[in-house]
C-alpha cells in the first residue's frame, strides 16, 4: 500500500515541471500581494515551508536579507535552483527534509511561510506548530492555502483528491484561523485571492489516477450549473476557467 509520503514524493516528482511553469502559480500580482502582505523587509530572514520549485521563495529573496526553502521532493528542489539561477539571487539557501519536525532551532527565521501546501499535511495543526517554533518572537508566520467555503469544502475536497490523489483536505478560512490560535499565535489578519485556471491546463499539470481525468471533465461540468465546488466554474468560448479560492492569513509570534 502506498504511504502518503511515497504518494507525495510521486505527485510532485511528476508536477514538479508543470507546477513551476503554471501562469497561476507564477502569477506576479499573487506574489506581489502576498509579499507586501507578509510587510516583508530588507531585515528579515524567511523560511519557506514545502517551498516547492522555489517560486514564493525567490520572490521573498527580492526583498529579504535571507531566505531558506525547504521541501521533501528533489525534483522541486532542483527545479527551485534553476529558478534562483536564472533569477541571479545569491541570498537563498535550499534544503531536502520534511515538516515534522523542521530540522531548525527554536526562533531560527523571522518570517515563516507555506503555500499551497498545508492541504497536503496529514497533520496541518502540527506543521503549523512547528512553524510557530521556528519563528522568533515578534516574528511572523504566514499561511497561503485553498480555502474552500464551508457549505463547498466537502464538495472541493472530493473533486482535489481524484485530480491530485496526495490531497488531504482544504480547510474553510475560519478553521485555518481556528488553527493559529490553537497553536499559540496571535487571530491572523486575512486577505485573499482567486487563483484562475483553465481546466485542460489544470488536468495537464495534474497526475491523477488513469481514467480519473474524464472524471475530472465531468465533475467540473456538472459544476457550471451551481458552483457546488466553489470555484467559479464558467465557459469562455469552448473552454471551461475556474477561480480557485485562496487564503492569505499572517499572524505575530
Amino acid at each position: 500500500m502506498t504511504t502518503h509520503r511515497e504518494a507525495i514524493l510521486d505527485q510532485f516528482t511528476r508536477q514538479a515541471v508543470p507546477f513551476a511553469t503554471s501562469p497561476g502559480i507564477k502569477d506576479e500580482a499573487a506574489l506581489t500581494l502576498v509579499i507586501d502582505f507578509s510587510e516583508a523587509g530588507a531585515s528579515d530572514t524567511v523560511l519557506d515551508v514545502a517551498c516547492g520549485p522555489g517560486i514564493l521563495a525567490c520572490a521573498f529573496a527580492r526583498v529579504a536579507r535571507h531566505v531558506t526553502g525547504i521541501d521533501i521532493t528533489p525534483a522541486m528542489l532542483d527545479r527551485a535552483r534553476l529558478l534562483q539561477q536564472e533569477q541571479g539571487l545569491a541570498n537563498v539557501t535550499w534544503q531536502q527534509g520534511d515538516v515534522l519536525p523542521l530540522p531548525y532551532p527554536d526562533a531560527s527565521f523571522s518570517l515563516v511561510t507555506s503555500r499551497f501546501a498545508f492541504h497536503h499535511f496529514l497533520d496541518p495543526k502540527a506543521a503549523l506548530a512547528e512553524m510557530r517554533r521556528v519563528c522568533a518572537p515578534g516574528g511572523t508566520v504566514l499561511v497561503i492555502d485553498s480555502a474552500p467555503a464551508p457549505d463547498k469544502a466537502a464538495a472541493f475536497n472530493r473533486m482535489e483528491v481524484v485530480r491530485d490523489p496526495s490531497h488531504v483536505r482544504a480547510m474553510p478560512e475560519a478553521e485555518l484561523k481556528d488553527m493559529f490560535t490553537a497553536v499559540g499565535l496571535a487571530a491572523p489578519r486575512t486577505t485573499g485571492y482567486r487563483l484562475e485556471a483553465e481546466l485542460e491546463g489544470l488536468i495537464a499539470r495534474s497526475f491523477p489516477n488513469p481514467g480519473d481525468d474524464e472524471t475530472l471533465r465531468r465533475i467540473f461540468r456538472d459544476s457550471l450549473a451551481n458552483d457546488d465546488l466553489g470555484v467559479g466554474a464558467r465557459r469562455v468560448g469552448d473552454r471551461i476557467h475556474l477561480g480557485y479560492p485562496v487564503a492569505v492569513l499572517a499572524a505575530r509570534r
